[in-house]
């Protein structure tokens, strides 16, 4: 059993060593990569960017071959040690480690198949990034139709857990555009699903974070790229007014991507809302309408901001804030994130507390909160978890604090404990990518009706159990 101790900050075997001696590692086959055991390796791989949870492995793969893949899960099977995908280490809680076990650095699959201007698909391996992909799609006119605000993570991490962006409204999450992939299941077996084939293993692997299979390869849908957007930034001073405009705008898809801000007013309370919405125009709309997209809503027109802008341009549009995150020592901070699946009909209510309570010093440096308007409809996976009402809203309190202060860190990992029970308790859930600290109780009410056929899987696919223990559910 596996569990967090929060004076080491970290989690640690609490009643078997889950190690293995190195004599083990040198019984495995030839690899067409390389499998490393040195100390900056292991402690890297013991690292995310969340900073809080630290799990130190015995060896890294980074697979010359999807081969590697097989070979070294079918070890870690046969000798019951846990082991971990690792796409660009964007987890924020320790999902992606293994305590004594092996962690496999994705990275290295990052091929990304033949296009022309007709196809419809694009298979990619699950190391590529986001960034890769568009840049290869749009040189034929073609793009992913939902990304993750940022570009850098990896297609196989998005899709262990779900993959929002603002076009979700329009188009599903990530996940739900996927036609195809390859995985390497907890035994070892390399399979090939699809909804149509093995499909209980596909709907167990999309956003089911890594508990039955790891994901190789994927074949995304793909639709006409627009070749300029026009962006507009809206301002308002009142939550109910805010939300009640984005749901509007994803009911009646005026737009087709929308998300929203909340900023910190001259006093430093959390009233400043700020919502964005983008038009694509030619060749896949028309020029965009500032009169007809933006009639009937309630912003302040004051302060209206509108620009048009290149289509990848807009996409990787938050790559000089981290810049200056970088820059300023702010991307190696802690990152105790929350993000809520809000029900619509309560969102403000739900939401309004938690950002009363919230003051910039408890936010951190760099940190941002955000507001996603989410239709049901759209979201077919079932392991992408929301609520039962038609719209909903991912609200995410994305904090940064210094890795060093651990006061800091317990206070909002409480907070975020204390947030995830006060929206459960109204019929929300949550996206987990973020910092809460669960239970396998709290997961099987997360998953709910798709609890059933999800633990079945795990049975099926992942028998030894040895599969991305970090995410505690099983």
């Amino acid at each position: 059993m596996i569990g967090f101790d929060p004076a080491a900050r970290s989690w640690a075997a609490t009643t078997s060593e889950t190690g293995t001696a190195l004599a083990d590692l040198a019984r495995i086959p030839r690899l067409d990569g390389t499998l490393v055991t040195d100390d900056s390796s292991l402690t890297a791989a013991a690292d995310d960017f969340g900073h809080i949870v630290h799990r130190r492995p015995s060896a890294v793969l980074r697979p010359g071959s999807v081969r590697d893949v097989v070979t070294m899960i079918r070890f870690c099977n046969d000798h019951c040690l846990p082991v971990a995908p690792r796409g660009q280490g964007h987890g924020a809680f320790g999902q992606a480690q293994a305590e004594g076990g092996l962690i496999i650095e994705t990275a290295t699959l990052a091929d990304i198949g033949d296009l022309d201007s007709d196809s419809t698909t694009v298979t990619v391996g699950a190391g590529a990034r986001w960034s890769e992909v568009a840049r290869a799609t749009l040189a034929h006119g073609l793009t992913p139709p939902v990304f993750t605000d940022y570009l850098e993570l990896s297609v196989g991490g998005t899709l262990a857990v779900g993959g929002l962006g603002g076009q979700v409204h329009r188009h599903g999450a990530q996940v739900d555009n996927v036609t195809e992939l390859r995985v390497v299941t907890g035994a070892g077996q390399l399979v090939r699903c699809s909804p149509t084939r093995r499909a209980d293993l596909f709907h167990a692997v999309l956003a089911g974070l890594g508990q039955c299979g790891v994901v190789v390869e994927a074949t995304l849908r793909l639709v006409p790229a627009p070749e300029t957007v026009r962006h507009y930034v809206l301002t308002y001073d009142d939550l109910d007014t805010f939300l009640d405009d984005q749901r509007l705008l994803v009911q009646e898809a005026r737009f087709d991507y929308v998300e929203g801000q909340v900023h910190a007013d001259a006093d430093g309370a959390f009233r400043v809302y700020s919502l964005e919405a983008v038009a694509y125009g030619p060749p896949v709309g028309p020029a965009p309408d500032d009169t007809v997209l933006l009639r009937g809503l309630r912003h302040d027109p004051a302060t209206v901001q509108c620009t048009d802008r290149g289509y990848y341009d807009f996409l990787d549009r938050i790559a000089p804030f981290i810049a200056a995150l970088k820059e300023a020592g702010v991307w190696t901070h802690a990152h105790p994130w929350v993000d809520l699946m809000l029900p619509g009909s309560s969102a403000a209510d739900l939401a309004a507390p938690l950002l009363e309570a919230l003051t910039p010093a408890a936010l951190g440096p760099g940190g941002v909160i955000l507001f996603y308007p989410l239709l049901r409809e759209r979201l077919t996976t079932p392991l992408l978890r929301t609520t039962d009402e038609d719209v909903s809203y991912l609200f995410d309190i994305l904090s940064s604090a210094p890795p060093d202060d651990t006061a800091a860190i317990d206070r909002t990992l409480a907070r975020n404990r204390a947030a995830f029970h006060t929206v459960t308790a109204a019929g929300g859930t949550h996206y987990p990518v973020g910092s809460v600290p669960l239970t396998p109780e709290d997961w099987r009410t997360h998953f709910g009706p798709a609890w059933p056929a999800f633990a079945t899987a795990k049975r099926t696919y992942d028998p030894n159990g040895v599969l991305t223990p970090g995410q505690g559910i099983f």
